[in-house]
C-alpha cells in the first residue's frame, strides 16, 4: 500500500509499504477517507519538533475512515461504516479512560498516537491506504447521518482541543470569551463557544486573514501586533499560542474566579507565568494534552444539529495525491480527500 512518509525537513515521499493486519479480536482495519493537518504538523515537517529527529515515519493523525475489517469481538461498528478515528490510542476500559482521561490511557505507553513516529509508537499514519485501529469499539466513533466526512476529520484532535477550551462557557451562560490564537485551528472555538451559550467571542490574532475569517464566524476580531499585558477581563479565556507573552496576556485577561485554558504544547522546560497575579485573582489555569476521545461524540453531535460548521474553517480541500506538496508549501487548515 501507499503511505505518505516524512523523510526529513520539508521532504515528504509516498512509499510502498506492507499493509497492516488485524492483530487481535478487538481491533479493526480502516481505509482513511479524509485527513486534515494539525497545528503541530507544519513545525514537524519543517524539522522543528522532537518528532522530526526520528524520521522516517508515516504522517497524518486527524481522519475519518471507512471500516474495512473488524475482529471477532468488535460490536459497535462493521465493515462499510464511516467513522472518525481517535488520534490517541486509548482502550476505553482502564481507570483513566473511564474518568475521561483518554489521552493518558493506561493500556499503552504515554503519548501513543498516529502520525508522529517512534516517539508516539509504531501505529502508522492516516495518509495511508489502510490503518490498523486497536480497541475499535472505543476508538471508532460513527459519523452521524447528514455530516460529510470532509467536514469532520479534525474531530480526531484539533476540534476536540478547541471544544475543551470553551467548555467552561456551559456553566457560565452568556459569558464573554477571549481567544488568543496563532493558528487556523483555533477558529473552531468561535462557533463552539456560541454553541455553549457565549454572548460574545473576541478573537485576538496577529494574522489579518484569520481575523477576517473569525469575523465571518461570528467573532469580534482584535488586531494585535505584539501581545499587550491584557486585553480586558473575561470569565473564560483560551490561549493557543506558543508565545509566552500571549499566554501571559490570556491569563491576565481572565477575570477573578475565571478559567484560562492553554492548549499550546510549550516544549521549553520553563515558561514564565504571572503566578502572583493569578494568586491575587484566583483564576483557574488549565493546560495539558487534550483527552480527544472523551469529547468526540459531543463535537459530532453539534455538527449534526447544525450548531457547528467545521468546514467553514477549512482553507482548501486537497486531492489525496497532492498531499505531499500541499503540506510543505501551505499553512492553512487543509483537508485531504480521496476521489
Amino acid at each position: 500500500m501507499r503511505q505518505l512518509t516524512y523523510v526529513g525537513p520539508d521532504t515528504l515521499e509516498w512509499w510502498d509499504v506492507p499493509e497492516p493486519t488485524l492483530e487481535d479480536a478487538g481491533g479493526a482495519l480502516v481505509r482513511p477517507l479524509t485527513v486534515s493537518n494539525c497545528d503541530l504538523d507544519p513545525a514537524t515537517i519543517r524539522g522543528l519538533t522532537q518528532f522530526s529527529a526520528t524520521a522516517p515515519f508515516p504522517l497524518g493523525h486527524e481522519f475519518t475512515a471507512e471500516v474495512v475489517e473488524v475482529g471477532d469481538d468488535v460490536r459497535s461498528v462493521r465493515p462499510g461504516d464511516r467513522v472518525v478515528v481517535s488520534f490517541q490510542i486509548c482502550c476505553g476500559v482502564c481507570g483513566r479512560c473511564r474518568r475521561g482521561l483518554t489521552g493518558f490511557c493506561e493500556a499503552v505507553p504515554r503519548g501513543s498516537m498516529y502520525g508522529f513516529g517512534p516517539l508516539a509508537g509504531e501505529w502508522g499514519g492516516a495518509l495511508s491506504d489502510l490503518v490498523r485501529v486497536p480497541y475499535a469499539d472505543f476508538m471508532l466513533v460513527p459519523i452521524p447521518g447528514g455530516v460529510r466526512p470532509d467536514a469532520v476529520p479534525a474531530v480526531s484532535d484539533n476540534i476536540c482541543d478547541a471544544l475543551r477550551c470553551v467548555l467552561p462557557v456551559r456553566d457560565r451562560p452568556g459569558a464573554e470569551v477571549l481567544i488568543i490564537s496563532s493558528s487556523p485551528s483555533w477558529l473552531y472555538t468561535i462557533e463552539l463557544a456560541h454553541a455553549f451559550g457565549a454572548s460574545t467571542v473576541h478573537y485576538a490574532d496577529r494574522n489579518p486573514k484569520r481575523r477576517e475569517i473569525a469575523r465571518t464566524l461570528g467573532a469580534e476580531p482584535i488586531e494585535v501586533d505584539t501581545w499587550p499585558e491584557r486585553l480586558g477581563s473575561y470569565p473564560v479565556t483560551a490561549s493557543a499560542t506558543l508565545n509566552p507573552a500571549g499566554l501571559a496576556c490570556a491569563i491576565r485577561s481572565t477575570e477573578p474566579g475565571g478559567i484560562c485554558t492553554s492548549a499550546a504544547p510549550f516544549f521549553e522546560a520553563e515558561t514564565p507565568l504571572p503566578v502572583a497575579e493569578m494568586y491575587g485573582t484566583g483564576v483557574t489555569f488549565v493546560t495539558g494534552r487534550v483527552n480527544a476521545r472523551a469529547h468526540m461524540p459531543e463535537a459530532l453531535d453539534l455538527a449534526a444539529r447544525g450548531l457547528f460548521h467545521p468546514e467553514r474553517v477549512t482553507s482548501r480541500v486537497v486531492p489525496w495525491g497532492d498531499a505531499a506538496d500541499a503540506l510543505v508549501t501551505e499553512r492553512g487548515k487543509l483537508v485531504f480527500t480521496r476521489a
